[in-house]
């Protein structure tokens, strides 16, 4: 299944997409909630319910005049209230690429456990206008993820259960302020300010059973389900970053099973999976420096528009606009 939220009399109202068409929910099938937050906490109940009106949307027992063609409505994130936002650290293509780039040998802890932070789950938003503030632009910058969402309520989960508690995948735009982001982590703490303005998910979530055709074997010594889907991302229309949800060294299941270790998780917690190999201006500006001194570093600037795909999943699509204010936390320093 495609799942959908949009904006509907002022509320967020969830939605099956099929072939370019929302049926809301509740209307397709009165028992059905009407939200995503209400359905991930009755998703045991719901979800079996909402497969076999998937189907009969798809088979064409519910006529398509019960559906709304998608371009007529307001988009929201597929999870528009998020109960908390994890981030891992999944590649380590992307990390060993930056640590090189910084000429620092690659971590050896990266490969014995996952790791994750936890990001501003209010700064959630969905496809459209990226609001940005003049210290945001100073190295502005896109990641290019997957995401899951949790649909189960659990503590302790090991690795080999936890595919169970996913609700299925969405794309992820970790948004990142670069100089926000180094300047605290100098500290030792963060990324806080450099992450906490915007994140996007979207454009739909997508349930396990509908990518069980792209499933393939965890990487060696992992455990959990991976799957065969590119992922790309460009910028004003021009192809910047490729990988594969595949490439994924740390599967969903156990970074879940990190993050449930002597912790509640709830319906409705995002989880993404960190930055892609290439998946970041970040890391392209260092390996072309590393490799022609004269590169000219690119960075996201007022106007420019973002767009994220993963195959089966959909395209994320944002523009990045400029806050009428000039007001500057970096001119306020000190020293």
């Amino acid at each position: 299944m495609k799942l959908v939220s949009y904006l509907k009399n002022e509320h967020d109202q969830l939605a099956f997409l099929v072939d370019n068409r929302l049926y809301d929910c509740d209307i397709v099938h009165p028992e059905l909630p009407g939200n995503m937050n209400m359905f991930l906490n009755y998703w045991d109940d719901m979800f079996p319910l909402a497969q076999r009106v998937n189907e009969a949307i798809k088979d064409g027992t519910i006529h398509q005049e019960h559906g709304i063609d998608l371009s007529e409505l307001n988009i929201l994130a597929p999870i528009p209230f998020p109960t908390s936002c994890r981030d891992g650290y999944a590649f380590r293509q992307h990390v060993a690429a930056a640590r090189r780039n910084r000429k620092v040998d690659m971590i050896a802890e990266f490969d014995q456990y996952p790791i994750f932070y936890f990001t501003n789950h209010h700064s959630i938003q969905g496809e459209g206008n990226i609001y940005c503030m003049p210290d945001h632009f100073e190295k502005l910058d896109f990641e290019l993820e997957a995401a899951i969402v949790i649909c189960k309520a659990g503590r302790n989960i090991p690795a080999e259960l936890a595919d169970e508690y996913i609700g299925g995948l969405m794309i992820m735009n970790d948004m990142s302020a670069r100089r926000l982001q180094m300047e605290e982590m100098l500290l030792n703490l963060g990324p806080a300010k450099g992450k906490d303005f915007c994140t996007v998910i979207g454009p739909c979530l997508v349930t396990l059973d509908e990518l069980a055709p792209y499933e393939i074997p965890a990487k060696e010594n992992h455990i959990g389900k991976s799957w065969n889907l590119t992922m790309k991302c460009s910028v004003n229309g021009i192809q910047v970053s490729e990988g594969n949800v595949g490439d994924m060294d740390w599967t969903f299941a156990e970074i879940i099973e990190r993050c449930s270790y002597g912790a509640n998780i709830y319906p409705g917690d995002v989880i993404g999976s960190g930055t892609v190999g290439t998946g970041c201006f970040l890391e392209l500006n260092g390996t072309g420096k590393l490799n022609n001194p004269a590169y000219q570093e690119q960075w996201l600037k007022e106007g420019d528009v973002v767009e994220m795909s993963i195959d089966h999943i959909g395209t994320l699509k944002n523009t990045i606009i400029k806050e009428e204010s000039s007001f500057s936390i970096l001119e306020r320093k000190k020293i």
